[in-house]
């Protein structure tokens, strides 16, 4: 079986943690094939996780050439071959009469990006082969940085948790801490994007954060380290309600961390069940399927198709559905991308659970990579998926069945979308 990687079209990467960036993530799907769905943003963008999403898989030689783009009906008026002679003139161009310095690798990655760029869609990308080893990493929550989530909270760069025994928390940082300066340059205003490539770094070298904490300001050197961050959190929260909190969908460690907190759960008779999908950009569709297998037994989670044909269905294994039956609300927004739209739009139309929070990203579409002769990869859009009920979310997004706002407004510390959550499971 050919080892390939695959994802959902999902928001542009973002990064989100100090040390990645942010992707919907796969979602595995019988041992025949992986998939991955790439991620959009969240109201908090983590410095920490920060994968864009997208769906790793391996398939089989007969279905990897049905995904082929030449065997795409809408490529084949596509000459076999493209003409380079334009090409090669711009290259004699530049070669000959350049007044600078020039970098043959470099421009012929140029042109790789360039011709990806070309096809006007946000998730075929040319990536050289640091960018996809930086974009595999991330998806599985291993990076190097301070461990802490970043995202933007009054137009501020701000806080928004840390990682347990991570460098920001040893270091005394809090949620809630404005980032007023990295390395002496003013950083309120940056983007969160911009802040994730100025605090990540390599393991051993420190980043100086100048720190507005109320009417105090604090200097905080931080040194970097290699950061493992869970991909699943979980406890026991109101009247014996089971919340669990999914930040993207990884292959090493989402499925084995779900069923174990399934068992607890189950062990505790708890009444009710909070999947917390805010913010999580997506990632494996076997681990995906992992998850919905605890709620959905041999059920179709996920179809995709070429035009109008099928050429997978994504079914969860019998005899695995260890929570089913117990009431279950699944908090959205528009973080939630790729897996998690395929998770929340599974368990919306089979109707075990109850959707709650605001409208999710929209990316119904599924990607694979593949490793470029001489270097790097492309991640190329090859399918559309659509829900077990036949919708394609793709540009849309799915709505949930009561919609609760968290904005910039919302009071430090509150949680409007959780707590009506708790409300619904302990009526």
């Amino acid at each position: 079986m050919t080892r390939t990687q695959r994802h959902p079209d999902g928001p542009p990467p973002s990064p989100t943690q100090s040390g990645s960036t942010t992707n919907p993530a796969p979602i595995q799907t019988p041992l025949k094939k992986q998939t991955t769905i790439t991620l959009p943003t969240l109201i908090f963008v983590s410095i920490l996780v920060a994968v864009a999403g997208f769906v790793l898989g391996s398939r089989n030689p007969q279905l990897l050439a049905s995904l082929n783009p030449s065997n795409s009906r809408q490529n084949t008026t596509l000459p076999s071959e493209l003409e380079f002679g334009e090409l090669n003139e711009v290259y004699g161009q530049l070669k000959n009469r350049y007044d600078g310095k020039l970098d043959a690798n470099k421009l012929l990655e140029g042109a790789k990006k360039g011709m990806t760029e070309a096809t006007g869609d946000p998730y075929t990308v040319y990536f050289t082969d640091e960018e996809a080893k930086e974009f595999l990493s991330d998806l599985e929550g291993k990076f190097s940085g301070i461990g802490a989530e970043l995202g933007k909270k009054d137009e501020q760069l701000t806080i928004i948790s840390t990682i347990d025994n991570a460098p920001a928390q040893k270091a005394g940082l809090l949620a809630g801490d404005i980032i007023a300066k990295v390395n002496g340059d003013d950083s309120i205003s940056w983007s969160v994007e911009k802040a994730v490539s100025n605090i990540r770094g390599v393991k051993g070298t420190s980043v100086k954060l100048t720190i507005v904490r109320g009417s105090d300001v604090k200097e905080f050197t931080i040194t970097r380290d290699d950061i493992v961050d869970p991909s699943l959190k979980s406890e026991i929260v109101g009247d014996n309600i089971g919340y669990m909190r999914l930040s993207r969908f990884s292959e090493s460690d989402t499925v084995a961390l779900a069923e174990k907190t399934a068992r607890e759960f189950k062990d505790k008779n708890v009444r009710g069940i909070i999947l917390d999908l805010r913010g999580n950009g997506g990632g494996y569709v076997e681990a995906a399927r992992g998850l919905a297998g605890l709620w959905l037994d041999g059920k179709v989670v996920v179809e995709e198709r070429q035009g109008s044909r099928v050429i997978e269905k994504v079914t969860t294994d019998g005899g695995r559905a260890i929570l089913a039956g117990i009431p279950t609300v699944v908090l959205v927004d528009g973080g939630s991308a790729s897996a998690s739209e395929i998770i929340a739009g599974a368990f919306n139309d089979y109707g075990v659970a109850k959707l709650v929070g605001e409208k999710t990203y929209g990316k119904g579409s599924v990607q694979d990579i593949k490793n470029v002769p001489g270097g790097g990869q492309l991640k190329v859009t090859i399918a559309k998926w659509y829900t077990p009920k036949g919708k394609n979310i793709n540009g849309e997004g799915i709505e949930p069945a009561e919609k609760v706002s968290a904005d910039a407004n919302t009071p430090a510390g509150s949680d409007p979308q959780k707590d009506r959550a708790l409300q619904l499971l302990q009526q």
